[in-house]
């Protein structure tokens, strides 16, 4: 059965809120994942449908929220979504393990790209999970960090694996401004000057 009311908070940074019933009652808890449409963030004040659900601790939650004078889709649903970010991250890596072949690049620097890359996605599955259980969320700057620390071609794989973060305007803007950066470094380093710069770094450390 799906019912009607207005959703009368939402927190964002959160992703999740309390829709509260057409005719009164207690208002009802909301997680992002629960919006049949992922593209629409709500601001609050808007009118929705749902159906009433249990979370894992058998409390009422809203489940399949659509808003009202769209067409709802299942929460599930498959939508089309560009091949580039994915395409995008698998190039990059390739082009990273080759230029430490080629002895452009020292073999540290894939590997931090693989191990700040496997930290960024448990990041994000934790913070999934956090949100779900309604617990301590990670930080959108630390999984920030990781995208600018070259964690970003797992953190991809993360938001489309998981579905997490990927739907935020505001975050992806800062996601890709930390992704433009790390390449940017990166193209630095196989410049002359910044191969000058690693070598001392390494040899000075070695």
């Amino acid at each position: 059965m799906r019912y009607q009311g207005r959703i009368t908070s939402w927190k964002d940074d959160k992703g999740f809120g309390f829709i509260t019933p057409n005719g009164g009652g207690e208002p009802l808890f909301v997680h992002v994942s629960a919006l049949a449409n992922r593209h629409r963030r709500p601001q609050g004040n808007e009118l929705v449908t749902y159906e009433v659900g249990h979370d894992a601790r058998g409390r009422l939650q809203a489940r399949n929220v659509g808003f009202v004078g769209e067409h709802s889709a299942p929460t599930g649903g498959n939508k089309s979504r560009s091949p580039f970010p994915p395409l995008f991250a698998l190039g990059f890596l390739a082009f990273v393990a080759a230029m430490a072949m080629l002895g452009r690049l020292p073999p540290i620097i894939p590997g931090i790209y693989v191990v700040t890359s496997i930290l960024a996605f448990l990041a994000y599955g934790l913070d999934k999970s956090a949100a779900k259980r309604n617990a301590w969320r990670t930080k959108e700057s630390t999984l920030h960090l990781f995208a600018l620390l070259g964690g970003w071609p797992g953190a991809l794989a993360a938001q489309r694996v998981l579905r997490h973060k990927s739907a935020k305007t505001s975050f992806q803007i800062v996601f890709w401004a930390s992704v433009a950066l790390n390449c940017g470094a990166l193209g630095w380093l196989l410049s002359a000057s910044g191969a000058s710069v690693l070598r001392a770094t390494l040899g000075h450390s070695s």
